[in-house]
This record gives C-alpha cells, structure tokens and sequence, in this order.
C-alpha cells in the first residue's frame, strides 16, 4: 500500500485527507479535553475515541502517499532524536508559560515534556531490538525540530516539522 498514490491523480487527494484527519485528531482530543473540563466524561470519552479512529485514517492516508519511507528505520531513529530534543523544548517553553502565572498549564507540559523523553527511549528500544545495525553515513540535524538525516544530502522537506532543506545542519 506505501506510496500507490504517488504521482497518480489521487494523490493530491489523498495528502488533503491525510492532513484533514491528522487536524481531525487535534481537534477531537482538544474537544475531548474541554469536555471533560465541563464535566461531561460520556462526551469526552466519545471525542477521544473519534480523535482514535481519526489518527488510524491519517495513518492510512499518510502511508497511500508515501509520507514517511517503507524501509523506516532510519527515519524512526531521526524521530528519536527529535523526541529526546522536544523535551528541552518544551521544558523551555513550559518557563515561559509559567512566567506568564500559568503554574497549572506550566505543570502540566513539563509532564508532557517527559513523555516526549518517553518516547525517544521507547523507539531505541524498538531500534535496538528490531534495527541494531543501522548503516552510518552523513548526519543532517533540522535546526528546528532535531530530526536527524542519514543520506548523503539533507531531505527536501524535514518529514517530522515540514521545514524547507535549508533548516538542516551537517552533523
């Protein structure tokens, strides 16, 4: 199924309802968590299962068009390392927040923040048992986001943060 859409006339299609159901998925948790903050658990527990249901179809999407590569390792080992990176970002960010008086929204990314240190931990593990020799070669960080490259030259697009080729460094 990766990539059969590519460069058919359903691609362009099938990347809009990648993206559509990817923001249908932000969009149901964030219902979800306004819910529940107004005590309706019954409707935030149907939101979050439509947020689900709407990441599955963004995955379906994605793959049609050959939004991450079939042999994925790599990738994944570039996304650990823009997971460990989020932390330090979003601890950063949860400062600002909190300089602001926001010590409840604050708390609460800095739990975040963790859970993205989580999951980098998490793919080296899947890496290490799956994927232990991955093949070295040049290194390209995205400045903006730490996803890290391995090719000869950088992507054209970083597929973690969108950003253009020239927001990666040489490693």
């Amino acid at each position: 199924m990766h990539g059969l859409a590519k460069g058919t006339a359903i691609e362009a299609a099938a990347a809009a309802l990648a993206q559509g159901e990817a923001n249908g998925v932000m969009m149901y948790y964030a219902l979800a968590r306004l819910a529940k903050e107004q005590g309706l658990n019954d409707v935030a527990e149907t939101f979050i299962e439509s947020a689900n249901q709407e990441a599955v179809h963004a995955g379906f999407y994605a793959t049609l068009v050959g939004k991450v590569p079939k042999d994925f390792w790599q990738f994944v080992a570039g996304v650990a390392k823009a997971e460990y990176s989020g932390k330090t970002k979003i601890k950063a960010f949860a400062d600002r927040v909190r300089a602001l008086g926001l010590t409840a929204v604050a708390d609460e990314m800095e739990v975040f923040a963790e859970q993205e240190w989580h999951h980098g931990v998490v793919i080296d593990e899947l890496i290490a048992k799956h994927a232990p020799n991955l093949s070295g070669g040049k290194k390209w960080v995205c400045s903006v986001c730490g996803y890290e490259h391995v090719g000869d030259n950088p992507p054209d697009v970083c597929p973690v943060c969108g950003q253009p080729s020239t927001a990666f460094r040489k490693k």
